[in-house]
């Protein structure tokens, strides 16, 4: 899933465009509203992230110019403005969600988690349709969750490629290289370090006993696995 970054920010556009690669989505990104219909046009995104007062062509104009033609794909304005009526205006040219700078990490990580549930929601061909069981959990791809009974945990779309991985290839091991090219893709330097700092962290929120799990093991010198 591909995610177009709009902000004439550098450091901003920088930070927004880390938080969704560490989520584990595709980036493209522009510097002002001109840039961003050309960069549209081209890379074809599935969801935005759209700053309001930029030079040129603002925020509000970008949308408006991609809703002539688009109605579907969400739009999320990050802005500064944060007065009601300037979210109000917002969603009334269709934007599907609205976020007001200063914003933490957090609050962009759940606000896009969101809006990519309802893209798979309305591509369902995207994404495995059938959820599916690992152990003691419920994993349900189309809603980026997992599930211990009743309790919901989020996951990231990364998170979910690799459990979808994993339950896909049950039994076998699968080496860091293969994790790193499907999970990460091609383009990504491979670091076992880092894999294993990231399976750590997927582990402390999905596993029940994470010092003992049952979901993600490790084959010491090979990668991991699951087995049913």
């Amino acid at each position: 899933m591909k995610i177009q970054v709009v902000e004439d920010d550098a450091r901003t556009r920088k930070g927004l465009l880390e938080i969704l690669a560490n989520e584990g989505y595709e980036t493209c990104s522009a510097a002002n509203g001109t840039d961003a219909l050309v960069v549209f046009a081209k890379e074809s995104p599935d969801a935005l992230c759209l700053d309001i007062m930029m030079p040129g062509l603002s925020g509000y104009d970008v949308c408006r110019e991609i809703r002539k033609t688009n109605s579907r794909v969400p739009i999320l304005f990050i802005s500064a403005k944060s007065e009601e009526v300037d979210k109000v205006l917002g969603l009334e040219l269709g934007a599907d969600d609205y976020i007001s700078k200063p914003f933490g990490v957090k609050e962009v990580v759940a606000r896009i988690r969101a809006v990519t549930r309802r893209c798979l929601a309305a591509r369902p061909s995207a994404t495995p349709a059938v959820s599916f069981t690992m152990a003691d959990l419920k994993v349900v791809p189309a809603e980026l969750r997992v599930y211990r009974g009743k309790q919901a945990i989020e996951v990231s779309l990364r998170d979910m490629r690799i459990l979808q991985m994993l339950y896909d290839n049950r039994g076998r091991v699968l080496d860091r290289n293969t994790l790193f090219d499907t999970c990460w893709g091609m383009n990504y330097m491979p670091n076992s370090r880092s894999l294993d700092q990231h399976i750590s962290q997927l582990r402390k929120r999905i596993e029940a006993n994470p010092a003992k799990p049952r979901i993600i093991l490790t084959v010491h010198n090979a990668g991991y696995r699951y087995d049913v």
